[in-house]
């Protein structure tokens, strides 16, 4: 099992314990376990083998979590979590989805009103009947309301790097197969898409049973949903569907092109097909004959499917039917990870980081970057430990004498992420914000503000002369809460008229800028910044979240200014 799979048990533990009107420090003893493996580098399943006990060196992992992981890795199953769900009907975790409302309120809601499905807590709400609660109120009721698409939409759909773990995995499991003579990823999953709905995984096999029997025994699969002679579909105990096919050798190709989609660019490629007379399915591409027989002349391989429409092979995250085909004569060169140089967001343990300076340095350097910048919160994100001017100053001066040992390879920038004020304004005075080398803006609070207090927020923070860059400029977080209300093309425009940058935040929950935002922000110019916002020594792993995003938008190296040198990069700030 991966660290995702086991630290997701973990969370389902102490949710549904805290359902149950458990004591809180069980509660929180599971919390606390699940954090904690969830940024740990090494894998659990290789601790369990060599050493158990070494998982209570973790802090944050007790005698129970340590026992809990082990059974999960040597079984694949925690019966205590069966247990739970025997208790707790499945259809109510989906109202743990609903942003603020928290396991304590869902019991309230199925214990009081006996609500088991969103579409029974929307009735409640809608006829007035929740806020009769102890503890809700007409103002909850509204949120809970707002808060049900959200978590249906959760409900249905996981993250890329959640769905990255068990497509591995079942890649991997597969891979053990000796029938199985190729094998790959397709459908959103393969174009990169932020969130994904199920799986589907394509095989060439010498013998489909063997291959069949193989997928079945997948850990943590719950049901078989259908077993045909070339399909057969599962579903995992955590709601994911996978679907696998086996298909011929000579229409591998076709049928990973075709399963890839999007469906919109598999339209106007089989269009392009037809007005030359050829035909293209999942099974190859043929040419059709005056008498409408069906010559077949390609499909082994992608690059042939494609090349008999004289077409390139499109990377997998630009076929959306948005610009592509314009740029088949010259397809950009998407930004990978190797064109990073620097990460220009992440925090340490002078405010809410896991990790002290000296720490996160080591670990950029042991991933190959050159330069990186320290950003940890400013005074107003009290409830992280933002830093006011002092503590400020003082971790500069301690960046200035660490850049001293460190030599010529490797440059930390002395950062800050400083809160844009629900009034107007940055959260510290300029003669502070002057002496910096990289300052992030961000709005983390009034995000129900209107459209037009938070753009003009978030325009005032780009005219600021010592502003470097707008962090997460949407604020979204995905498939919890939704982008605040700010109108994206008046600040693309600012930031391009004053030489500001904008991040993409690589952290899965949020990959803010959207891809969209990404090739508006191409078209105009505007240096866009790929950061992992990490607040511990695994999060900088993140950065490959953020390159997938901006492989959707169309960004190059060119695009993207932490691929730059840092002299090129420190010349283009406005501040400087």
């Amino acid at each position: 099992m991966t660290n995702g799979q086991i630290a997701d048990s973990l969370d389902l533990v102490a949710d549904l314990l805290e359902f149950t009107g458990a004591n809180m420090f069980r509660v929180r003893a599971y919390r606390n376990g699940a954090r904690a493996i969830r940024d740990l580098p090494e894998s659990v399943t290789s601790i369990v083998a060599d050493d158990p006990q070494r998982l209570l060196d973790i802090d944050g992992v007790g005698k129970s979590v340590c026992e809990k992981c082990v059974v999960l890795v040597e079984t694949g199953e925690l019966p205590q979590l069966n247990d739970l769900l025997q208790q707790v009907p499945r259809t109510v975790l989906e109202m743990l989805r609903i942003p603020n409302l928290g396991p304590r309120k869902a019991a309230a809601l199925y214990n009081e009103l006996g609500i088991q499905t969103l579409e029974q807590l929307q009735a409640a709400c809608e006829e007035g009947r929740v806020r009769q609660l102890k503890g809700f109120g007409e103002k909850t009721e509204a949120v809970i309301l707002k808060g049900i698409a959200i978590a249906e939409s959760a409900s249905r759909r996981i993250y890329w790097s959640t769905a990255n773990d068990y497509a591995q995995a079942m890649k991997q499991h597969l891979e053990a197969c000796v029938a199985v003579r190729k094998i790959e990823l397709a459908g959103s999953y393969r174009r990169g898409r932020e969130t994904i709905g199920d799986l589907d995984v394509l095989v060439v096999a010498d013998e489909v049973n063997e291959v069949m029997d193989r997928f079945a025994d997948f850990a943590g699969v719950a049901d078989i949903i259908v077993r045909g002679e070339t399909k057969m579909s599962v579903r995992l105990e955590s709601g994911l569907q996978i679907d696998l096919r086996v298909v011929a050798d000579e229409s591998f190709g076709a049928a990973l092109q075709y399963f890839t989609g999007s469906k919109d660019h598999n339209v106007i490629l089989r269009g392009m097909a037809k007005q030359q007379g050829l035909k293209i399915n999942e099974y190859g591409v043929y040419r059709v004959h005056d008498d409408g027989a069906e010559e077949y002349i390609a499909g082994a391989c992608e690059k042939d499917v494609y090349a008999t429409l004289q077409l390139p092979v499109f990377p997998p995250e630009l076929r959306e039917a948005r610009r592509e085909f314009e740029w088949a004569d010259d397809l950009p060169d998407l930004l990978t990870l190797a064109d990073v140089r620097g990460d220009l967001h992440m925090h340490t343990t002078a405010s809410d980081g896991k990790a002290a300076l000296e720490e996160m340095v080591a670990a950029a350097r042991q991933r190959g970057l050159r330069y990186i910048a320290i950003t940890d919160h400013s005074q107003r994100v009290s409830m992280a430990n933002g830093l006011d001017p002092p503590r400020l100053l003082a971790q500069w001066e301690q960046i200035d004498e660490l850049n001293a040992r460190l030599g010529d390879d490797f440059r930390v920038l002395k950062g800050i992420e400083c809160d844009i004020l629900e009034a107007g304004g940055m959260d510290l005075p300029d003669d502070v914000l002057s002496q910096a080398d990289w300052v992030l803006a961000s709005v983390h609070y009034g995000q129900s503000q209107s459209r037009e207090q938070i753009t003009e927020r978030i325009l005032g923070a780009i005219e600021n002369p010592h502003v470097s860059c707008i962090a997460h400029p949407t604020g979204r977080l995905i498939n919890r809460r939704d982008a605040y209300e700010v109108n994206m093309e008046a600040v693309l425009q600012a930031a391009r008229d004053r030489g500001k940058f904008l991040e993409l935040n690589a952290s899965p929950a949020r990959l803010d800028l959207h891809d969209g935002h990404c090739a508006a922000a191409k078209e105009l110019g505007i240096p866009i910044v790929v950061s992992t916002d990490a607040h511990s020594i695994k999060r900088l792993d993140d950065m490959q979240y953020g390159v997938l995003q901006a492989r959707r938008g169309g960004l190059t190296p060119a695009d993207v200014a932490n691929t730059w040198p840092l002299d090129r990069l420190l010349e283009q700030l406005p501040n400087r």
